[in-house]
């Protein structure tokens, strides 16, 4: 029992570390675009090159630590919505072409995207340090 109590344990900080580098993602690739749309025009790569490095695999990887770390539902939801995200962030920046309308999208999904990361490491933070947190409980 106590074996499953620190694996749990373990699962749910390495998760917890994910969704913080995750966000810090974010957060670089809405800075990269602002670099290239203020500054200069080359940052157009990075930005695009940038995501390839971290856009599906952090999310997988919270997935796995998801399960190993026994998460609650709403954890495996928030990761679903991720990758509808990140989805939807290349559709949108990839069919602009066909649909112009589609274009825009892009940075709205962008700031829900920011948000929804947010909330995940909020509430994975909520999971690992109150301790009067009935779903944070290794075991149930």
């Amino acid at each position: 029992m106590k074996a499953n109590q620190k694996r749990v344990h373990v699962g749910r900080i390495i998760y917890f570390i994910l969704a913080i580098l995750f966000t810090l993602c974010i957060l670089v690739q809405l800075y990269l675009a602002g670099m290239a749309i203020f500054i200069n025009p080359a940052a157009w790569l990075k930005h695009m090159m940038f995501v390839h490095l971290f856009g599906f695999n952090l999310p997988i990887f919270m997935l796995i630590f998801a399960f190993i770390g026994a998460l609650p539902r709403w954890a495996y939801w928030q990761l679903f919505g991720i990758l509808v995200s990140i989805f939807l962030m290349y559709f949108t920046a990839n069919m602009r072409t066909a649909f112009p309308w589609v274009g825009p999208l892009h940075v709205v999904v962008a700031i829900s995207l920011f948000g929804l990361s947010c909330l995940i490491v909020i509430k994975a933070w909520n999971l690992l340090f109150h301790k009067n947190n009935k779903e944070g409980k290794i075991g149930k």
